[in-house]
């Protein structure tokens, strides 16, 4: 079974953050220029929360509110769910779904080592059935 660290390993660990007093609008740019759909909130090397674009289109776009005048801190999410690098993928898969969120800080400790995305867990499970159909097929026609 695959672990996250595994999975960070063939991904990166690269994590992409804001600080709390960023606007919404600099988040949001930040998003689109690195690919992401989601940034975590730090402050320093702690981190505070987690602001996605869903909370962008549910607490900003929807409430008429303004990106450029309205912080991180105002739309993040500060109680974050976060893995462990030795975490199963099959865990993560089942938190995510339970919870209904789509992004899974991975930390060490105090540290965010990497970030994982449901669309991350989704490749990593079918590559591992593939993999395991193939070894059936080899097995079967000997």
């Amino acid at each position: 079974m695959k672990l996250v660290n595994h999975l960070l390993d063939g991904k990166g660990h690269d994590v992409v953050s804001i600080g709390p007093s960023a606007s919404v609008f600099d988040a949001i740019k930040l998003m689109a220029d690195k690919a992401v759909g989601s940034l975590v909130v730090m402050d320093g090397q702690a981190m505070l929360g987690i602001v996605t674009e869903r909370d962008y289109a549910r607490k900003v776009i929807l409430k008429g509110r303004s990106s450029e005048s309205t912080t991180v801190s105002e739309i993040m999410t500060d109680e974050v769910m976060t893995t462990s690098g030795s975490e199963t993928v099959n865990a993560c898969m089942e938190l995510m779904n339970e919870r209904r969120i789509r992004h899974l800080p991975v930390v060490d400790g105090d540290t965010v080592v990497g970030m994982i995305s449901i669309g991350d867990l989704v490749h990593a499970i079918i590559s591992d059935q593939q993999q395991e159909i193939e070894q059936l097929e080899n097995y079967i026609s000997g």
